[in-house]
């Protein structure tokens, strides 16, 4: 097996795709507004995290387990995303993805590129509908850092060799700990901390930040 030559764990809301899916979850179960406006407000870093998401999901009960397929339909790559993955895999990169949104959505998105590792929330169903409850521990902040860490750990790299991005405040600490952290289009807390930005909507500039790094 070859040697793996570095890591890139980003973030998948607002990120690796153009949406964030809690909020179309939110607009199928007819609280769409209600729904965005939580999330706006924690991914600035106005509210907790965890707490933020228990009440956004909260909201969701009583939607079919059905719904992630329609989903799909509303989702789109963030431009440059395969072109990025595929990239880092011709460099003998790994590609993780971390998510405070939900493993029913964002394995089908991993399993489309090809992503190596996931870590995401799960939503509780019964009899096919959303109890409106989160399963297991919630991703957050710690979590993300905690993946950055394990995942270069298996990969025999230290922590200079990784990348991290994303666009919230609760993608700060990971982006700090990074070899290369990037701001992704973030909110202005997470621009104003972040080693590197990327302001427009092209994943692909990863490697221009990699390649420019290097010299």
């Amino acid at each position: 097996m070859s040697q793996v030559k570095g890591l890139l764990v980003m973030d998948v809301d607002s990120t690796l795709i153009m949406e964030e899916g809690i909020d179309l979850l939110g607009e199928e179960a007819g609280v769409g507004q209600q729904v965005a406006a939580i999330t706006e407000r924690a991914m600035r870093g106005e509210l907790d995290f965890e707490a933020a998401l228990r009440e956004r999901v909260s909201l969701l009960e009583g939607l079919p387990e059905t719904i992630f397929s329609q989903l799909a339909e509303k989702i789109h790559f963030t431009p440059g995303a395969k072109k990025l993955v595929d990239e880092l895999h011709e460099r003998a990169y790994k590609v993780g993805l971390v998510s405070g949104g939900f493993h029913e959505t964002v394995d089908r998105l991993a399993e489309q590129l090809g992503i190596d590792y996931v870590k995401a929330n799960r939503l509780e169903s019964k009899n096919g509908f959303l109890t409106g409850r989160v399963l297991g521990d919630i991703v957050t902040k710690d979590i993300k850092v905690q993946m950055l860490k394990e995942w270069a750990q298996d990969n025999n790299l230290e922590l200079n060799q990784t990348i991290a991005m994303g666009d919230g405040a609760n993608d700060l600490p990971m982006i700090q700990i990074a070899g290369i952290g990037i701001a992704f289009n973030a909110k202005p807390i997470v621009r104003e901390q972040a080693p590197y930005q990327i302001n427009v909507y092209d994943l692909y500039q990863v490697i221009d930040i990699l390649d420019a790094k290097k010299k």
